[in-house]
């Protein structure tokens, strides 16, 4: 009996020891771990998200600052993935990424698949055209052919404007490809957000171009979530942290050079 009793307080023992290894590896494996958000954007959107192809492959820009800063606050590192514009809402809604931070406007056919932060940057709409095409209003770009980027905003603004002015709306998935059908002469015009604008018109002399809006809440930019995530309230709650001490505003003279 004494045997038997012996070699079932061992047994207790070994179970006690192997069990407190295994928690012990479970802590240590745990530790300084951080978890990593996926942001989905599309890099094609300087200042917003863009490329330097000449220095590096990473992804940069005032989205991406954001993202991070934000994200940091919270205990997580971004992992930003790139793809077309017209894909990104899918991407929430598929689970390849958990936000989207793309200068993406909050519209209420969005709003039925994902959800939304606050608006975190206002800009408007710019008509871009070559300067010797004589285009100055809305009415100028009767019977001309406009190019938009798929899944934009702006899209859906060319679409308005087809209702009162006859046009000819075609998509194309990236910001230079328009610019490249625009010079290339297959677009009398194109229309991208003002900010972005900026880039190519200080670099093409050949462009010119007008506001179409005068409402800068029509192209606010909001980051977009799957519905009912949990990380919508916990984004807000430190977005507004930054508009509030003013690391927002920092970014934004960073990335665009002045007040918003």
């Amino acid at each position: 009996m004494k045997k038997i009793m012996g070699l079932f307080l061992i047994m207790i023992l070994a179970v006690g020891v192997l069990a407190a290894c295994g928690e012990t590896k479970d802590d240590n494996a745990g530790a300084g771990d951080k978890k990593t958000l996926v942001m989905a954007t599309s890099a094609d959107y300087a200042p917003f998200e863009y490329i330097e192809s000449d220095k590096s492959d990473e992804i940069i820009g005032f989205d991406v600052d954001l993202a991070n800063a934000i994200a940091g606050k919270l205990g997580y590192e971004v992992e930003v993935k790139d793809m077309d514009f017209g894909g990104l809402i899918q991407s929430l809604k598929s689970g390849q990424a958990d936000f989207v931070l793309a200068g993406m406007t909050p519209t209420e056919k969005r709003k039925k698949n994902v959800d939304f932060s606050d608006i975190y940057y206002t800009a408007q709409h710019m008509v871009i055209s070559k300067k010797d095409s004589a285009i100055a209003t809305v009415e100028d770009l009767k019977d001309k052919t406009v190019g938009v980027q798929l899944g934009s905003i702006q899209e859906g603004k060319a679409e308005e404007i087809n209702e009162t002015v006859a046009i000819t709306v075609e998509n194309r998935n990236r910001i230079p490809e328009l610019i490249q059908e625009l010079k290339a002469g297959r677009f009398d015009a194109i229309i991208i957000e003002d900010t972005v604008a900026k880039g190519y018109l200080d670099k093409e002399t050949d462009l010119t171009n007008f506001t179409l809006s005068d409402d800068p809440e029509e192209a606010g930019s909001a980051i977009a979530f799957p519905k009912d995530s949990e990380l919508t309230e916990k984004f807000n709650k430190e977005l507004q942290k930054m508009k509030e001490n003013g690391e927002l505003q920092e970014l934004i003279v960073k990335w665009f050079g002045g007040e918003n």
